[in-house]
């Protein structure tokens, strides 16, 4: 990973203002930060371990360690909350087989919180590899599991 950080800082610039660029190319190319690279990323803008770090750990779209194969983010929101969100979570949960801000053991699948996805009329929500599922009931997580397990 030092010479990708090395490359991208030589085709940008080494400032201060290039951190989440950076890391948002660290995590395209690797598809998560290791902890391991913050001292590289710090040492490349001149910036200390502890900021690079904290600026990782603040933003929920860096990953610190691989997604599954496939990411569900579920909607925590008052609104989703609302329109029976805990119910929904609860059979998330079940159904997929992975705690709330975990990865399943196999790998196959991410679940995540997020908070808002900007369908509150619609709610539950959820994004399902990059695509938007509104009105979460048992049939739609029936056919969200289905896509999973494919």
């Amino acid at each position: 990973m030092d010479e990708f950080i090395g490359a991208w800082v030589a085709r940008h610039s080494a400032t201060r203002d290039q951190l989440l660029p950076l890391l948002h190319a660290i995590q395209k190319e690797a598809g998560y930060i290791d902890d391991a690279w913050v001292p590289s990323v710090a040492k490349a803008l001149n910036l200390s371990r502890a900021d690079v770090h904290g600026v990782i750990t603040f933003y929920h779209d860096y990953r610190r360690a691989p997604a599954g194969r496939h990411v569900v983010k579920l909607c925590r929101a008052e609104s989703c909350q609302a329109r029976g969100g805990a119910a929904i979570e609860a059979a998330v949960v079940r159904r997929l087989g992975v705690p709330l801000g975990q990865t399943r053991a196999d790998g196959q699948v991410s679940l995540e919180p997020v908070y808002c996805l900007g369908l509150c009329a619609i709610g539950p929500n959820a994004l399902v590899d990059g695509r938007p599922v509104a009105r979460i009931d048992n049939a739609v997580l029936d056919r969200i599991a289905a896509e999973i397990a494919a």
